[in-house]
């Protein structure tokens, strides 16, 4: 899997011999945002990207071409027996990477689907912002592995902001500007903006709704 913009970055970065600090003076950003575009989970704005480009002495166009050319090195999953955790969006909310969860604190496992996703996690929907195509009760699997740059306009993500995590609809218009809308054309407010705080978790992959589950009772003769 491609690494993405943000191994460019750190690449571009270390070539040039600069801290992370360093460029964040550069783009007017915390160091903290740049950890972040370097680690995936959050992708900054055109204005940001020409900054980028400017302080490496790229375009944006080869930043990115650099980007579709590096591996994305390994990381532990979660996948346990066959079956992947369903995570509290407290734990969503804090979300760095697999490594984080502690998964002594997971009560209920969901079946994995068959192609792998070993890093992936359920949620369980909270709400009623994304109906009908997403009911309370349902389940969600997110995959923590894709990068916000390969997200599309369209693409379902669960994104994370001052320790609260939610999931929307990720629109991308023609300028390149982007934010997230509730799929439940009634549910206010329908459109939350995209900032420097908010934090790339996931893409919603897939979804599961149980009609009906009940304990299976024992028959005593």
């Amino acid at each position: 899997m491609k690494a993405g913009l943000g191994n460019a970055i750190k690449q571009l970065r270390a070539a040039k011999k600069m801290s992370q600090q360093d460029l964040a003076d550069k783009l007017g950003v915390d160091k903290g945002n740049v950890s972040r575009y370097e680690s995936g989970k959050q992708f900054p704005d055109i204005d940001k990207l020409e900054k980028i480009a400017s302080a490496f002495n790229v375009t944006v166009s080869a930043l990115f071409e650099m980007a579709e050319g590096i591996e994305q090195p390994n990381v532990t999953g979660l996948r346990k027996n066959n079956k992947l955790p369903v995570l509290s969006w407290v734990q969503a909310g804090v979300w760095t990477n697999a490594e984080a969860v502690d998964l002594s604190e997971v009560t209920e496992w969901l079946p994995a689907p068959d192609d792998g996703c070993e890093d992936c996690f359920y949620l369980k929907v909270k709400g009623v912002s994304n109906e009908p195509e997403f009911l309370e009760g349902d389940y969600i699997l997110v995959d923590p592995s894709v990068y916000y740059a390969d997200m599309q306009s369209g693409d379902v993500i669960v994104v994370r902001k001052h320790s609260d995590a939610t999931f929307k609809k990720l629109i991308i218009e023609s300028d390149g500007s982007r934010y997230l809308q509730a799929i439940n054309p009634n549910f206010v407010p329908n459109i939350i903006p995209l900032d420097e705080d908010c934090i790339f978790v996931g893409q919603v992959i897939d979804s599961v709704r149980y009609v009906y589950r009940a304990k299976r009772r024992t028959r005593f003769s």
